[in-house]
């Protein structure tokens, strides 16, 4: 696509930026290699290799960039991160300011986040439960993503998902690459090509990126948080969510078993819960794709002191939208988005997990119920 790009630039002046991770940049090495020719009066090629953007580079992106701005040479930029960078650290150097005051966006604008999806391969992918170390792809040692988280992260983020080579899959897979591109991200522009070769217009000078917007972009967040501007575009692609709440706690074993057990055409759910084992915390839940989680999220205000509640008139009338007499603010909220899934079977699994016998906060009577999970703080029950 960078090549594509080059070739057809319509009078911009382009220079590019090429993140590899590798000490030799593969990729840079394509671009010369593709016919492009870039000029050293019109276009420049810039390499930041053995390392990645979002972290290692941070201070070579925010040089380079300013440099080549100030060169006064440049209309458009063109930054290809690492394979294995995730979007919103390099989005966030742009509004990062450093030790002198100084930031990106006083010389360069962000105008479009692009994520360049494979047809052919992210259906298999998006089943895996790879690590990107199986890979041989990591970031640094620690990394320990998965495939799947940074496939999630990539095109959650995305203003513009270029879906290549369509041209080798089948009608119907078509259909579920767009049906997982647009549950994981109902506002993005959708492009399909062969090659790579998207259209300009819908990649540059495109204006789609706000950060504002950004920071809450995820359908997931904007079903959790009833942001409702994007059901038409949903249903257009047959896209379904919902979000199923409950007061009463889960008994343990029940929602372990539930999150193990496989739902067809769930394509991602996220959103919080609680144990009646744990009645302290507030756990996270997130699937996507194979990958299921649950990590501590916090503990619910309802287990503190209220002399130690900020101070804070709206935020504590906030709190009490979501405050029951009996449960404080311990509630199930979680969203389901799916192709095709069966919401009354997913919901029913749900009420099953709920404790039978809860009509009111009683953790002593609950606190030697088989609990599965992770052990995730001192209060908990053993």
């Amino acid at each position: 696509m960078l090549n594509h790009v080059l070739h057809n630039r319509e009078g911009r002046r382009v220079a590019l930026i090429v993140n590899d991770m590798s000490e030799v940049n593969i990729d840079a090495d394509l671009v010369r290699e593709g016919g492009a020719k870039l000029s050293r009066t019109e276009e420049k090629l810039v390499e930041l290799s053995n390392g990645c953007i979002c972290c290692t580079l941070r201070d070579d992106l925010l040089a380079e960039v300013r440099r080549l701005a100030e060169d006064g040479r440049f209309d458009y930029l063109l930054i290809e991160s690492s394979g294995i960078s995730e979007p919103l650290p390099v989005a966030g150097t742009f509004s990062f300011r450093d030790e002198a005051g100084q930031s990106l966006s006083d010389v360069a604008r962000l105008d479009t986040m692009v994520t360049v999806v494979d047809a052919a391969s992210l259906l298999k992918d998006y089943g895996s439960h790879e690590l990107l170390a199986d890979r041989g792809q990591v970031a640094g040692e620690g990394d320990a993503r998965s495939l799947i988280d940074l496939l999630v992260e990539q095109i959650e983020f995305a203003d513009v998902v270029v879906i290549n080579k369509v041209s080798e899959v089948s009608p119907a897979e078509r259909g579920h690459v767009r049906a997982v591109v647009r549950g994981l991200n109902a506002d993005c522009r959708i492009v399909e090509t062969d090659f790579g070769r998207a259209p300009l217009t819908d990649i540059l000078d495109t204006g789609l990126f706000d950060e504002e917007k950004a920071e809450r972009h995820p359908m997931w967040f904007k079903e959790l948080h009833g942001f409702k501007d994007h059901v038409p575009e949903t249903e257009e692609y047959g896209i379904e969510s919902f979000v199923y709440r409950a007061r009463r706690p889960f008994e343990p074993a029940r929602f372990a078993a539930f999150i193990q057990a496989s739902w067809p055409g769930l394509i991602r759910a996220k959103g919080h819960f609680w144990l009646a084992t744990r009645p302290d915390w507030a756990g996270e839940f997130s699937l996507a794709g194979a990958i299921v989680r649950t990590s501590p999220l916090g503990r619910w205000w309802a287990s503190i002191d209220r002399r130690e509640w900020p101070d804070h008139a709206e935020w504590r009338r906030h709190l009490m939208t979501r405050w029951d007499e009996s449960w404080g603010d311990r509630r199930q909220e979680l969203v389901f988005i799916g192709h095709g899934m069966d919401e009354a079977a997913v919901r029913a699994a749900l009420d099953a997990c709920l404790l039978a016998s809860a009509d009111d906060f009683r953790p002593a009577a609950w606190a030697k119920l088989p609990d599965p999970f992770p052990r995730w703080g001192h209060s908990q029950a053993a």
